[in-house]
C-alpha cells in the first residue's frame, strides 16, 4: 500500500544524529606485513582522526582453481594503534594529506613495528610502538604571526631505507619560519628572529621542501638535525627515490600554478644524502604531471595531461619520455591532499591503475604495449588501493549501492593464474583489452587475463546501513548547452517505499554544487542525499564545467569564468528538470561548501531560478578573500578569474556581495570559526549584507570547527537547521527537527 503525503514532509528513520554518529570516515588502507592498518575519524572524540589496524593477520585462503578463489580470512576485531587524545592529521596545504607510516621493523624487544605520524594540535612529527606514549621527532617552530598556528608542519611520509642499511622517513616539510636548512639561534629560534621575510608581492614567504626526519628524536630539540633532501620550492609533492638509492624523483610547482594546472617533474642523483643539480623531465606550467614511480634503477611511470587527459607515460635517461597509451580517459585527479595515488607498479611492466571518466575502473595496465586488462570490480569511486606480493588487495571505495568501506580481494595475475590450474588453456581466457580498441596487440598471442575476486567487506563507513528502501537511485544525465557543449549531473528523485507525492504534486528540489572548484562528485550512494530524498526531496548534484573527471578541456571552461560558467550550467540542469516534468520549479532550492558556497550565493544574487539557499563556509567576495585565505589557493583565482590587480573589475563583478541588492530570497548562512581557507569574515560580511537590506537568514557560526564540519554536535545542527529552513521557504512542514530562527535584520 502506498501513502500519499506533501513532498518534503515524508516521515524518515534517517535522522541527523544518524548521518553524525552513525558513519565513520576512513582513510586509505595500507598493508603493514600481514596486517591491514587504516584511519578512522572518531566523530565523538572531537572529531579525531585514530590509526587502527586489524587485530591479527589477513590470510588468503590456499590456491583455487580456475573457478576463482574463497574469500580472504578476515580478523573479526580491530585495534586502535593511536591513543585519545592524539589525532593524526596534517595542516600542510591547510587540506594536509597522508599524515602518518610504518617503519616495518621491530623493535629491540620485539615490539610492533615503530608508528610516526603528525598530531594535528601542535603539527609535530611523532613516533610510537602499539602500547607506548608517543613521543616527538620534529621541533617546536618559532610563533609566526601569519601561519595562524604552528609554523613547521609536515605530511606524506615515505620510508627510506639508506646504502648503509639505517632507516630514515622523508617528509614533505612546509617552512613558515625559514628555519630548516638554515642555522638556528641558540634557541631554536630562526636566524631572523622569527620574522619570515616577505615575497615581493608582500605576502609571507613559505618554503616547501622533502626533509629527512631522524627516527632517534636528536631533531624534536634541534632543527639542526633535520636535513633538506630537495631545494625549496613553493609546493612539491612525490618523493620518490629508484631502487639502487642512486636517483631522486619528485614533483613541484609555484604560484600561480595550481597542481592540476602544472607541475614540474625532477630527476637528480642522490648525492651525500641530498639532491643534487638534477633536471626538469616533464611538466611545465601548462601540464600537470603527478605521481612519479619508478618501474626500475633506470625507468619512471608518471602521469601526464599534456594530450588533455592524465594518462600514463614513462621517461628514461636513455629513451626520454614515451606515452603509454592514450586513452580519453584520467588515470588520475586533482591532487587536493599530499600522498594522493591513483596506481600501483606491481612489476617492472604492470600496473594496478584507476581510470575512467567520472566513474572508475580498475585494470592492469602492460606498460610494454599499453594493453589494458579490464579487472571486474563493482565500485565506482576508489580512495586508495594496494596489492600484496601474494595476490592480497586491499581497497577503498564506494558504488551507487554501497557506501564507502575498505574491501579485500585476491587480485590474480596472468602467470599466477597459469600455475593455480596448469591444465587451462590459456587460449580460452578472454585477452587483455588493448588501448587501440580491444583486440590483441599485433603479434601477441592472447594471454590468460588478470582475474579479481569478489570483494570482502573489512570495515564499512557505516555500520548501521538502513533498508534500501530509503535509499535514492542515481541517475546520470548530460545536459545539452547552447554551445554544443554539456554539463553532466547525477540526478537523486524523492524514494522511500511505500511513499509518494500527492498527484499532480512535483516535488522541490535542491542544486548541490561542489567545492573545489576544481574536483568532482562520483555516481556513489550518498547518505546526506537520502536524508533529503528519504523525506521527499529531489537532489541533482551538479558537475559544472570546471570540474575534474571529464579532461583538462573540460576543467579549463572554468578558467577566467569563475562565476559565470558555474553558475550558467547549475541553472541549466534546473531549467532542464523543471522543463522535464521531474522537478517543482517555483520550489528550487542550492546548496554548497566552500567554492560550492561561493556558487550557491552567485547563483542566488544573480539569477532568480532558485528560492533559496545554504552556503557553508562559502567565498562572498574576491579581495579581502586573496588577502586572507592560506597559501596554496592564495593565487588560485588568478586562473579563475584573473591576475589581481590587474583585474581587479572582475573581482568586484564577480563577487556575490557586489549584487546583494539583487537578492530577493532567503539564506542560510554555516561557518566554523577556526576555518583558516574560507574565513568566517566571509560569511559574517554576507549576513551583514542580508540583514541590511532585510532578507530573511540565519548565520550560524561552529566554535572548534574549520573548513568541513567534523563535531557530532555540529553536524545534527548543519543538517536540521537546512532541513528546517527549507520547509519554511518552500512550503512544507518537515518532520521532528527543531524549527530554525530566520532574522531579517
Amino acid at each position: 500500500m502506498v501513502t500519499t503525503l506533501p513532498y518534503g514532509s515524508w516521515p524518515s528513520p534517517l535522522t541527523a544524529d544518524l548521518l553524525a554518529t552513525g558513519g565513520t570516515r576512513l582513510g586509505s588502507p595500507r598493508l603493514v606485513g600481514r596486517e591491514v592498518w587504516w584511519t578512522e575519524g572518531i566523530a565523538t572524540e572531537g572529531g579525531r582522526q585514530a590509526i587502527v589496524r586489524t587485530a591479527g593477520p589477513v590470510a588468503l585462503p590456499p590456491a583455487g582453481g580456475a573457478e576463482g578463489p574463497p574469500a580472504p580470512s578476515v580478523p573479526a576485531d580491530r585495534v586502535t594503534v593511536l591513543p585519545a587524545p592524539f589525532n593524526a592529521r596534517s595542516r600542510v596545504h591547510e587540506y594536509g594529506g597522508s599524515s602518518w607510516g610504518v617503519v616495518p621493523a621491530p623493535g629491540p624487544d620485539g615490539q610492533g613495528p615503530l608508528v610516526v605520524f603528525v598530531n594535528f594540535a601542535d603539527q609535530r612529527v611523532h613516533a610510537l610502538r602499539e602500547g607506548e606514549q608517543p613521543r616527538p621527532l620534529t621541533p617546536v617552530g618559532p610563533v609566526v604571526e601569519s601561519a595562524h598556528g604552528p609554523s613547521l608542519r609536515w605530511a606524506d611520509p615515505t620510508v627510506i631505507t639508506l646504502a648503509d642499511g639505517s632507516t630514515e622517513v622523508w617528509w614533505v616539510c612546509e617552512d613558515h619560519a625559514g628555519l630548516v636548512g638554515r642555522t638556528a639561534g641558540a634557541d631554536g629560534s630562526s636566524p631572523d628572529g622569527g620574522a619570515p621575510r616577505p615575497d615581493a608581492d608582500g605576502a609571507p614567504h613559505i618554503e616547501r621542501s622533502i626533509v629527512a626526519v631522524p627516527l632517534d628524536g636528536s631533531a624534536a630539540e634541534d632543527p639542526a638535525a633535520l636535513r633538506r633532501i630537495t631545494p625549496a620550492s613553493r609546493f612539491v609533492a612525490h618523493p620518490r627515490l629508484s631502487p639502487d638509492g642512486t636517483h631522486l624523483a619528485w614533483i613541484s610547482w609555484e604560484h600561480p600554478q595550481m597542481p592540476w594546472d602544472g607541475t614540474e617533474l625532477h630527476v637528480a642523483p642522490l648525492l651525500d644524502g641530498s639532491a643534487g643539480e638534477g633536471e626538469v623531465i616533464a611538466g611545465g606550467t601548462d601540464v600537470s604531471v603527478l605521481q612519479p614511480e619508478w618501474l626500475d634503477d633506470e625507468r619512471l611511470l608518471f602521469l601526464s595531461d599534456v594530450t588533455g587527459w592524465w594518462n600514463p607515460w614513462t621517461w628514461s635517461s636513455a629513451d626520454g619520455a614515451r606515452q603509454v597509451l592514450e586513452r580519453e580517459e584520467e588515470f588520475a585527479g586533482p591532487m587536493w591532499a599530499l600522498g594522493t595515488t591513483w596506481y600501483q607498479v606491481l612489476d617492472a611492466d604492470r600496473a594496478l591503475v584507476q581510470h575512467g571518466r567520472a566513474a572508475t575502473s580498475l585494470s592492469v595496465l602492460r606498460i610494454s604495449t599499453g594493453e589494458l586488462a579490464p579487472l571486474d570490480c563493482p565500485l565506482t569511486e576508489v580512495g586508495g588501493m594496494q596489492r600484496r606480493e601474494d595476490g592480497l588487495l586491499v581497497l577503498a571505495g564506494a558504488s551507487p549501492t554501497a557506501f564507502g568501506a575498505i574491501h579485500l580481494a585476491e587480485l590474480r595475475l596472468e602467470e599466477e593464474i597459469a600455475q593455480a590450474d596448469p591444465s587451462a588453456d590459456p587460449s580460452d581466457a578472454a585477452p587483455a583489452a588493448a588501448s587501440t580498441g580491444g583486440a590483441p596487440a599485433a603479434g601477441r598471442a592472447p594471454s590468460a587475463a588478470p582475474s579479481l575476486s569478489p570483494l570482502t567487506l573489512l570495515r564499512s563507513s557505516r555500520d548501521d546501513a538502513p533498508d534500501p528502501g530509503l535509499l535514492p537511485e542515481a541517475e546520470s544525465i548530460e545536459v545539452p548547452l547552447a554551445d554544443g557543449g554539456v554539463v553532466h549531473a547525477i540526478v537523486h528523485r524523492p524514494r522511500q517505499e511505500g511513499l509518494a507525492g500527492r498527484e499532480g504534486e512535483l516535488p522541490p528540489f535542491i542544486a548541490q554544487v561542489h567545492g573545489g572548484p576544481t574536483a568532482h562528485v562520483p555516481p556513489v550512494l550518498s547518505l546526506p542525499v537520502a536524508y533529503y530524498t528519504s523525506r521527499g526531496l529531489g537532489v541533482v548534484v551538479v558537475n559544472y564545467g570546471g570540474s575534474s573527471g571529464y579532461g583538462r578541456a573540460y576543467r579549463d571552461r572554468l578558467k577566467g569564468q569563475w562565476g559565470v560558467v558555474d553558475v550558467a550550467d547549475t541553472v541549466a540542469v534546473m531549467e532542464h528538470l523543471v522543463a522535464e516534468g521531474i522537478a517543482d520549479g517555483e520550489r528550487l532550492a542550492i546548496e554548497g561548501g566552500s567554492a560550492g558556497g561561493w556558487t550557491t550565493l552567485a547563483c542566488l544574487t544573480r539569477t532568480d531560478a532558485f528560492a533559496a539557499g545554504v552556503s557553508s563556509f562559502g567565498v562572498a567576495e574576491l579581495e579581502q578573500f586573496r588577502l586572507d585565505t592560506h597559501d596554496f589557493e592564495s593565487r588560485y583565482i588568478d586562473g579563475l578569474v584573473g591576475p589581481y590587480p590587474e583585474r581587479r573589475d572582475l573581482y568586484v563583478e564577480r563577487a556575490p556581495l557586489s549584487h546583494v541588492d539583487e537578492l530577493e530570497v532567503p539564506v542560510l548562512l554555516l561557518q566554523g570559526d577556526e576555518d583558516r581557507i574560507v574565513p568566517p569574515s566571509q560569511s559574517e560580511a554576507f549576513r551583514d549584507a542580508l540583514a541590511a537590506k532585510g532578507i530573511p537568514h540565519a548565520y550560524l557560526l561552529f566554535e572548534g570547527e574549520q573548513h568541513g564540519f567534523r563535531k557530532a554536535e555540529t553536524i545534527v545542527t548543519a543538517i536540521e537547521s537546512s532541513l528546517s529552513f527549507y520547509g519554511q521557504v518552500l512550503g512544507f512542514s518537515p518532520a521532528c527537527v527543531p524549527v530554525l530562527a530566520l532574522e531579517r535584520n
